[in-house]
């Protein structure tokens, strides 16, 4: 199932790897940086891994420090992405932030998961817009196949950029890693292509917590199709990339025990036409 809808336009932790200098590289005049900052911050208020919100806290200090253009998000409240949108509003004051969000759905009754507060729990996806603004799309969908023995319905959200990009997060099962990977090969090699197509062949970047360890067994690396490229954050997490993208560095981020999982930052080089 697919849903579209026009939107308007403490302490950080430290990199526990980063291989390079993650200021802003210099690239070419035909290409542009894309920095990405994915996190699952674990803010239902159920799970063991919840810290009282401190996890947003921790979102809010990175994004002031690393200033990225897009931030991918699992396990949040809907109230979370303002709080973040208006954190990367400051850092970039003279432009906009689009952001979607989606609930994963109560498995019984197809009714959006809550977190404890009362608010709808799920993903969401925030990007910088760049002026002129020209105008974004959100798109979502819910996994035609789910685990029978998770009490999420697993979901997927996009927001595509009007000449830029379309911009992705998800957050696969958690329970069997055969079906994790069979709900990432449908979002890229079924769901996103659909996207892609209607708004131009518009490349793709999805930050994600596919539920896929780095180096299991099925891994990541199983579902992208020919052409796709990604990079991890050792565990969970991903940023995938289609054609037109390439990866140019990344850091894992250490949350300070504020979530069960690291932030994984990267810089991506997209190129243009």
């Amino acid at each position: 199932m697919l849903f579209a809808g026009c939107l308007a336009a403490c302490d950080a932790g430290r990199a526990a790897s980063d291989p390079t200098d993650m200021s802003r590289p210099t690239i070419g005049r035909h290409d542009t940086t894309v920095r990405v900052l994915q996190m699952n911050l674990c803010n239902s208020g159920r799970a063991d891994c919840y810290s009282g919100g401190r996890a947003v806290s921790s979102a809010v200090a990175l994004i002031h420090e690393h200033q990225p253009d897009m931030v991918s998000l699992n396990e949040v409240c809907r109230d979370d992405l303002p709080v973040l949108e208006q954190a990367m509003s400051a850092t970039v004051p003279v432009r906009a932030v689009a952001s979607a969000f989606t609930s994963a759905k109560d498995r019984q009754t197809h009714a959006p998961v809550r977190c404890q507060n009362g608010q709808e729990f799920g993903d969401g996806v925030l990007v910088v817009v760049s002026p002129p603004v020209v105008g974004s799309h959100s798109y979502s969908g819910v996994y035609p196949v789910q685990d029978p023995h998770d009490s999420e319905e697993r979901v997927w959200v996009c927001i595509d950029l009007a000449t830029r990009f379309s911009a992705c997060t998800t957050h696969t099962t958690s329970v069997d890693a055969t079906i994790a990977l069979n709900q990432c090969r449908y979002l890229l090699s079924s769901a996103l292509p659909v996207i892609s197509r209607r708004n131009g062949a518009r490349p793709i970047v999805l930050g994600a917590d596919l539920n896929l360890a780095a180096r299991g067994s099925p891994g990541p690396q199983s579902c992208l199709p020919n052409g796709y490229q990604r990079t991890d954050d050792g565990g969970l997490q991903s940023v995938v990339v289609s054609p037109g993208i390439g990866v140019r560095t990344h850091s894992v981020i250490d949350m300070q025990g504020t979530t069960d999982h690291p932030g994984l930052l990267v810089d991506l080089v997209l190129s243009r036409p």
